[in-house]
C-alpha cells in the first residue's frame, strides 16, 4: 500500500468513527433536551441523572474503558506482522477476563449503591439511579472487547454501528420511560408513597437509566452477531498463520492484557474520579456557600437559614445546570475523539514496522484537525450560549453562562484527547494519566476554595476545569515533544485558526442579534446564524491556506473538495 493510500485509509477510519460519534452525541443531546423539558424532570432530574452516571462512569472506566484501545493496540501489532492466530488468542483471552471483571463491577455498583449515594457523593436519591445502571457494566465490558478486536483489524464498522444502535435505543427508550412516568404518575404512586416534586424527578432519573441498561444489552447482542457472521473467515486466517505466534498461558495472557489496558484506563479512571470529586465538592460546597441564604432564581424567592434538605436540593439543581452544558460540550469532543481512537492502532502499527515518519505525520495532522474542529465550536458556544439555551431548554433556560466557561476548557480537553491517543500509540501509556492527575489535584483544590464562596458557587466548577485541562495539556504535549519528532508552527496551528474562529464568532453573534430584532423567531435566528458563521469559518480556513493541498486531499471526500476550492480560486 502506497503512502497516500495509507493516509487516506487512516482518514477513512477517522471519518467512520467521527460520523458515528456525531450521531451518538446528537442522539444523546436530543434525549437530554427532551427529558429536561418534560414537566417534573427539569434541572433536579438532570442533577440526579448526572450524579449517578458519574459514579457509573468511574466503575466503567475501571472495568472497561481501556479495553478497546488496549485490545486494538495489541491486535494491530500482531496483525502488522501477520500473526492472526496471536491476535485472535488475545481476543478470546480478553473476552473471558472482562466477563469476570464486568460481573464483579456490576455487583459492586448494585450492592454498594446506597453507601455511594449517601457517603461518597452526598446525594441519597442517586441510589436508585446507580442500581438501575449496574447491569449495563457487564455488557459494556464484553462489547468493548469485540469493538477493540475489530478496530485492531482496522474494521471500524463494528464500533460505529453498535454505538449508534445503542444510543438510538437509549434515546427512544429514555424519552418513552420518562414521558410515561410524567404522564401517568400513578405508576410511581403504586410503587412509592409520599411523593414530592424532588422524589418524582429522582425516580424519573432512575427510569431513564433503565433505558441505558436495555440499550447496552441490545448493542452487545448486535456485536455478538457481527462477530459470529465473520467467525468463519477469521478462523480461516488464524489457521493460515505462518509466522511465530503467542504461546503464553491464559494467566500470562490475562497479565499482558491488564498491563496494557490498566495504564490506558488510568486517564479515564482519573477523569471519572475527578467528576465524582466535582459532584462531592459541589454538594458540600454549595451547602457551605448557601447555609445562610439560598438566593432567589427564576420564580423562586430567596430562602433564609435553609434546612439541610433544602441545601441538598439546591446542590442537585445546580449540578443539573452544569450537566446541561456538559451535554453540549460533548458534541465537539465526540467528533474529535475519532482521532484519538484511530491514532492508537495506527501509530502502534506504524512503529511496529519501524516507520517513525508515518507515525509523526499522523500526530501532527490529527493535532491540526483537532484545533480546526474545536476552536470554532468553543467560540460559537461563547457567542451563542444564551440563544442556544433558550432554544433547547425553553422550560429550563438557566445556566448558559456555565456553557460559556466550559467552552474554554473544551479547547484543551479536545487537544488532550488527541495527545492521549498519540502517547498511547507510541507506548507512553502512563503519561496522559499523569498529566490529568496533576490537573485534577489543582481542580480539587480550586473547587474547595471557589465553590464555597457565595459569589462564585457553581461557577467554581468550570473555572477549575479550565485549570485542570490546561495543566494536563502542558504536561502531555511536553512528553509528546520529547518522544516523537514533529514540526508545528505557531501561525498555522494557533494564530490563523483562532483568527478565523473569532471572526466567525463575532459574525454569529451579530447575525443572531439582527435576526431576532427583524424576525423575532428564535429557531430561525439561531440556525441561520450558525450556518452563516460556519460558511465564514470554512472560507477563512481555506483562504488562509491553513491546510495544504495534500492535507485537504486526506479529508473525507478530499479530492472533490480540492477541485471545488480550485474552481472558486482559493487554491491554485
Amino acid at each position: 500500500m502506497g503512502k497516500t493510500s495509507k493516509k487516506k485509509s487512516f482518514m477513512i477510519n477517522v471519518a467512520i468513527v467521527m460520523f458515528s460519534q456525531i450521531a451518538v452525541k446528537l442522539l444523546g443531546m436530543v434525549y437530554r433536551m427532551v427529558i429536561t423539558n418534560i414537566p417534573g424532570f427539569g434541572d433536579i432530574g438532570n442533577g440526579y441523572l448526572n450524579s449517578g452516571f458519574q459514579v457509573y462512569t468511574l466503575l466503567l472506566a475501571i472495568s472497561s474503558v481501556g479495553i478497546p484501545n488496549a485490545i486494538s493496540k495489541m491486535t494491530s501489532e500482531r496483525n502488522a506482522v501477520g500473526d492472526y492466530a496471536g491476535a485472535h488468542k488475545i481476543f478470546r483471552s480478553a473476552f473471558l477476563l472482562f466477563a469476570i471483571v464486568g460481573i464483579t463491577a456490576s455487583a459492586i455498583l448494585y450492592l454498594g449503591a446506597g453507601f455511594i449515594a449517601n457517603t461518597v457523593i452526598h446525594m441519597p436519591g442517586a441510589k436508585y439511579v446507580l442500581m438501575c445502571l449496574s447491569p449495563s457494566i457487564l455488557f459494556v465490558c464484553l462489547s468493548s472487547v469485540i469493538r477493540g478486536y475489530f478496530v485492531g483489524m482496522e474494521n471500524m464498522s463494528a464500533t460505529s454501528t453498535s454505538q449508534v444502535l445503542e444510543q438510538f435505543f437509549k434515546c427512544v427508550l429514555t424519552i418513552l420511560i420518562v414521558y410515561m412516568l410524567a404522564e401517568f404518575p400513578q405508576i410511581l404512586e403504586a410503587m412509592f408513597s409520599d411523593l414530592d416534586t424532588e422524589k418524582r424527578a429522582m425516580y424519573m432519573a432512575a427510569g431513564a437509566q433503565v433505558a441505558t441498561t436495555l440499550a447496552t444489552v441490545i448493542s452487545f447482542s448486535y456485536l455478538l452477531i457481527f462477530y459470529k457472521r465473520r467467525q468463519k473467515v477469521i478462523l480461516e486466517r488464524v489457521a493460515a498463520t505462518r509466522v511465530p505466534t503467542i504461546t503464553r498461558s491464559l494467566g500470562k495472557m490475562f497479565k499482558s492484557i491488564l498491563l496494557i489496558s490498566i495504564p490506558i484506563s488510568l486517564g479515564s479512571i482519573i477523569s471519572a474520579i475527578n467528576r465524582i470529586i466535582d459532584t462531592a465538592t459541589i454538594t458540600r460546597g454549595i451547602e457551605i456557600a448557601f447555609r445562610d441564604l439560598i438566593p432567589a432564581y427564576a420564580n423562586h424567592s430567596a430562602i433564609a437559614n435553609p434546612t439541610l434538605l433544602q441545601l441538598q436540593s439546591e446542590a442537585v439543581r445546580l449540578s443539573g445546570l452544569l450537566s446541561k452544558s456538559d451535554t453540549l460540550i460533548n458534541l465537539p469532543l465526540a467528533i474529535n475523539i475519532s482521532f484519538a481512537t484511530v491514532l492508537v492502532p495506527a501509530i502502534a502499527g506504524a512503529l511496529a514496522k519501524g516507520d517513525k515518519k508515518a507515525a509523526a505525520e499522523k500526530v501532527t495532522y490529527s493535532l491540526l484537525i483537532s484545533i480546526l474542529i474545536v476552536m470554532p465550536c468553543a467560540v460559537g458556544y461563547i457567542a451563542l450560549a444564551e440563544p442556544i439555551y433558550s432554544l433547547l431548554y425553553p422550560n429550563a433556560k438557566l445556566g448558559y453562562d456555565l456553557l460559556q466557561l466550559s467552552a474554554i476548557a473544551l479547547v484543551f480537553t479536545a487537544l488532550n484527547q488527541t495527545i492521549s491517543g498519540s502517547l498511547q500509540g507510541i507506548g507512553k501509556v502512563f503519561a496522559p494519566a499523569t498529566g490529568l492527575f496533576i490537573g485534577c489535584i489543582a481542580k480539587f483544590i480550586l473547587n474547595i476554595i471557589l465553590i464555597r464562596q457565595p459569589s462564585i458557587n457553581i461557577y467554581g466548577a468550570p473555572i477549575s476545569s479550565i485549570a485542570c485541562q490546561i495543566i494536563s495539556f502542558c504536561y502531555g504535549f511536553s512528553v509528546l515533544c520529547r518522544n516523537i519528532r514533529f514540526k508545528i508552527t505557531l501561525k498555522k496551528y494557533l494564530l490563523l485558526p483562532l483568527a478565523s474562529a473569532l471572526v466567525m464568532g463575532a459574525s454569529a453573534f451579530g447575525i443572531n442579534y439582527l435576526l431576532m430584532n427583524l424576525v423575532g423567531i428564535r429557531i430561525i435566528a439561531v440556525l441561520v446564524s450558525i450556518l452563516f458563521a460556519a460558511f465564514i469559518y470554512f472560507y477563512l480556513v481555506f483562504s488562509f491556506k491553513i491546510l495544504s493541498e495534500e492535507e485537504v486531499v486526506m479529508l473525507p471526500a478530499g479530492l472533490k473538495l480540492l477541485k471545488i476550492l480550485k474552481k472558486i480560486g482559493l487554491y491554485k
